[in-house]
């Protein structure tokens, strides 16, 4: 019976995406096939795109974000205190090359950047406000021997961030850098029917609702995502799968050599619960967590995230998949430009994993020890740096490759962003923030938030005027004591 009610909503799915998602919205449909060849850690692609012009303006051109690119050769792809760690065995490169591009059937130039990670697309004809075009990608992954969220290490194969995805459009396209440093992405909301091909001896893990088959030695994982920000997959041979529920939510857990694994499970769980009591709701039926090789903490995808099979010890691996799934709220469903204003969601995800141990202190997380620790971290970050450079920019509004080091990014994103809203909670008091939360969700959930717009909105709920406020933290100019 689940079959049959899923292969009618595939049904249903295809003229809805052909229409351009009817009168309430329109979004970018995605119809990717991916076949993965597992001697040689590469990924053939077609993709098609059905693009809508949801701007004001004429456009005649559609640009690509190729995050591909950020793992080859010449291209820092982690930050230097992470080359151990994300090497298993030794410098690896991978790359994306385009075999071929066509608009409405018709082939065009292959038009990449210098550095390879925009893609522009000419549309040959001019493509008005709410019309619609298709744009198709013929294209090869080339995995690097890498830890990270696009790569394959020793236990898995990760595919973040594998495909071509349309550049968010303001007033132009949004073309943000590569940086070894944090998340550089930004991506509209947008419908996916995603098909992977591979050696049916792997267990595939994927953002949306699956359909699996078995013909012969191969696996064909039919996926479709409604209303997501991005895709991703990751595939393993020694996966092993266990499942609880949050809710109507099915809560999956993917790993290997874990002893904690029930353990890891019913802190995903509570962790669904707690962020849909806090925030609002769930708006999708799955979330997977997934254990796998991957060289910092962890990683966030729309029902899909990664943890790192290297962490220290259980204690943190419990912290980590708290903050990776507080991500499904904040970036996730309300997005932001993660390469200009990581604060806004890493800072908030921060926070949000501290009220999560602040209510479930059996893990050995105490509210105001977080706190007090993060001060004192700020603090001791800010005398050394100081004592170093002959000036220190505290400003948390900065692009990604704006941050000197790595310590300088973690500690005005992560850090002080979890110690602003920490004191919005100390001003404001934790009912009337989490207010500001439940709104702030509600008036951004599927949409593209940003430092002002967060101000507006906590402003509106808060009734009073917290610009001075916030922006006292973000252009650097408040003192943490």
């Amino acid at each position: 019976m689940k079959k049959i009610c899923l292969v009618l909503a595939l049904v249903l799915f295809l003229p809805f995406v052909l229409i351009g998602c009817g009168n309430e919205e329109k979004l970018n449909t995605y119809f990717i096939i991916a076949n993965f060849n597992d001697e040689e850690k590469s990924l053939k692609c077609n993709e098609k795109v059905t693009y809508v012009n949801n701007s004001e303006n004429a456009l005649e051109e559609v640009c690509f974000f190729v995050y591909a690119n950020g793992f080859d050769e010449g291209v820092k792809a982690v930050p230097t205190s992470y080359i151990n760690r994300a090497y298993p065995n030794g410098e690896s490169f991978g790359n994306l090359t385009f075999e071929s591009v066509f608009v409405a059937g018709q082939e065009v130039e292959i038009n990449l950047t210098e550095s390879k990670n925009i893609l522009t697309v000419d549309l040959l004809n001019t493509l008005y406000p709410n019309e619609v075009i298709e744009i198709d990608l013929n294209f090869t992954v080339n995995l690097a021997n890498i830890n990270h969220r696009l790569g394959y290490g020793n236990k898995a194969c990760n595919f973040g961030n594998f495909f071509p995805i349309a550049c968010v459009y303001e007033n132009g396209f949004v073309k943000n850098e590569f940086s070894p440093n944090g998340d550089p992405f930004y991506s509209d909301v947008s419908n996916f029917k995603v098909e992977i091909n591979c050696d049916k001896d792997y267990v595939v893990a994927s953002t949306g609702d699956k359909i699996e088959s078995i013909d012969g030695q191969n696996k064909k994982v039919e996926c479709i995502a409604d209303k997501v920000r991005d895709f991703c997959f990751v595939l393993s041979k020694d996966f092993e799968v266990i499942s609880g529920k949050a809710g109507d939510v099915d809560v999956f857990y993917y790993f290997y050599d874990d002893e904690n694994s029930k353990q890891h499970l019913d802190i995903a769980v509570k962790s669904v619960n707690k962020f849909i009591k806090d925030f609002g709701s769930y708006p999708y039926k799955q979330l997977s967590v997934v254990k796998t090789n991957f060289c910092f903490g962890g990683m966030e995808y729309p029902n899909l995230v990664m943890i790192s099979d290297d962490l220290a010890d259980n204690e943190t691996e419990n912290y980590v998949i708290v903050h990776e799934i507080a991500h499904q709220w904040w970036y996730g469903i309300v997005g932001n430009n993660e390469f200009q204003n990581a604060w806004v969601d890493e800072g908030l995800t921060e926070f949000s994993t501290a009220l999560f141990f602040k209510e479930f202190t059996e893990y050995g997380f105490d509210f105001d020890v977080v706190m007090d620790n993060a001060t004192e971290s700020y603090k001791h970050f800010v005398k050394i740096y100081s004592s170093i450079y002959e000036s220190l920019d505290e400003s948390m509004n900065r692009n990604l490759n704006e941050f000197a080091t790595e310590p300088e990014y973690v500690n005005c994103t992560y850090t002080k962003g979890m110690l602003l809203f920490e004191s919005l909670r100390q001003t404001l008091g934790e009912k009337k923030l989490l207010n500001c939360l439940k709104e702030y969700y509600k008036d951004y959930a599927f949409k593209n938030s940003s430092s002002e717009k967060l101000i507006e909105s906590f402003s509106k709920t808060a009734r009073i005027n917290l610009e001075s406020y916030i922006e006292s933290w973000t252009n650097g100019t408040v003192v943490i004591k």
